[in-house]
C-alpha cells in the first residue's frame, strides 16, 4: 500500500506539467485524486496536456481519479471543486494548489485585467480552497496543504541578471504572497495536526508553460524534471505536521535533506 492509501487528494493545474506529475504520483501512492484545471480536452488550450490525459494515465496505471474542470479565477468554481471532491470521494485530506496563469510583462506595460487574473488564480484561489478544506482537516486532526511556488518569489539580485527584462515581477509578487500565506496558515493550524508547506523547484521545470514562454528548452542541461517536484510534493503531503510544516522548501534540497535523515 502506498503512503497515501485511502486519502482524498485535490490537485489543481493537473492537466499538464508539475500538476499532472503530482496527480499521477499521488494516485500511484493510493490516493483518490481529484484533478482540476481549465483544460478538459484537446483544443481548449494552446498548450499540450489535458485533464482527460491525466486521468486516463492514472486509470491505466490502476489508480483512481476523476477530472473536475474548473476556472480557478472564479470563486464559484473553487466552491464547486471542493463540493465535487467531497461528493465523489469524501472529505479532502490533501490539497495541492498548483494552478497558475502567468504573463511575463514589465510592470509599466501590465494591464489591470491580467494583474487581477494572476492574483485570482495564484493567490485568492489557494486562499479560498484552503479555507474550504481546513475546517474538516482540523476536525479530523490531520491534513496536508501544499502551495506550489517558484524561485521567482526571491528578491532579484543587483545589478539584475538577464531574466529581469522578461517581466516576472507580478509573477514573483504572487508567489511571495503565497509563501507568506503558507507560513501563516501553518502556524494557525499547527496545533490541529494540519501541515501547510510551499514547494519550489530548484531550477526551471520544462513544462508546456515554461517552454511556451521560452524560459527554458527541452534539452537545457540544468532542467529539473517534473518528477522531482512530484517526489518532493509527496514527501510534504504524508508526514505528520509536527515533523514537517511551515516550510518554504526547494525540491532537490528537501529530498537531499530527507535522504540524509535515513
Amino acid at each position: 500500500m502506498g503512503v497515501l492509501a485511502g486519502k482524498v487528494a485535490v490537485v489543481t493545474g493537473a492537466s499538464r506539467g508539475i500538476g499532472a506529475a503530482i496527480a499521477t504520483l499521488f494516485a500511484a501512492e493510493g490516493a483518490r485524486v481529484v484533478a482540476a484545471a481549465r483544460t478538459f480536452e484537446q483544443g481548449q488550450s494552446r498548450l499540450e496536456g489535458t485533464l482527460a490525459d491525466t486521468v486516463a494515465k492514472i486509470e491505466a496505471d490502476g489508480g483512481t481519479a476523476f477530472a473536475q474542470p474548473a476556472d480557478l479565477s472564479r470563486p464559484e468554481d473553487r466552491q464547486a471543486l471542493v463540493e465535487a471532491a467531497e461528493s465523489r470521494y469524501g472529505p479532502v485530506d490533501v490539497l495541492v494548489n498548483n494552478a497558475a496563469v502567468t504573463y511575463f510583462t514589465p510592470v509599466t506595460d501590465f494591464t489591470d485585467r491580467r494583474y487581477e487574473l494572476m492574483f485570482e488564480v495564484q493567490v485568492k484561489a489557494p486562499f479560498q480552497l484552503s479555507r474550504l478544506v481546513a475546517p474538516g482537516m482540523r476536525e479530523r486532526g490531520r491534513g496536508w496543504i501544499l502551495n506550489i511556488s517558484s524561485i521567482a518569489a526571491r528578491h532579484p539580485d543587483f545589478p539584475p541578471g538577464p531574466y529581469a527584462a522578461l517581466g516576472g515581477t507580478v509573477y514573483g509578487m504572487c508567489k511571495a504572497a503565497l509563501e507568506r500565506f503558507t507560513t501563516g496558515l501553518a502556524a494557525e493550524l499547527y496545533a490541529d495536526g494540519v501541515a501547510v508547506n510551499a514547494l519550489s523547484p530548484n531550477g526551471i521545470v520544462p513544462t508546456p508553460g515554461t517552454l511556451f514562454h521560452h524560459l527554458t528548452s527541452v534539452d537545457a542541461p540544468d532542467n529539473e524534471p517534473p518528477s522531482v517536484m512530484a517526489d518532493a510534493a509527496l514527501a510534504l503531503c504524508h508526514r505528520p505536521a509536527a515533523e514537517l510544516t511551515g516550510r518554504i522548501a526547494y525540491s532537490q534540497d528537501l529530498l537531499a535533506e530527507l535522504a540524509d535523515r535515513r
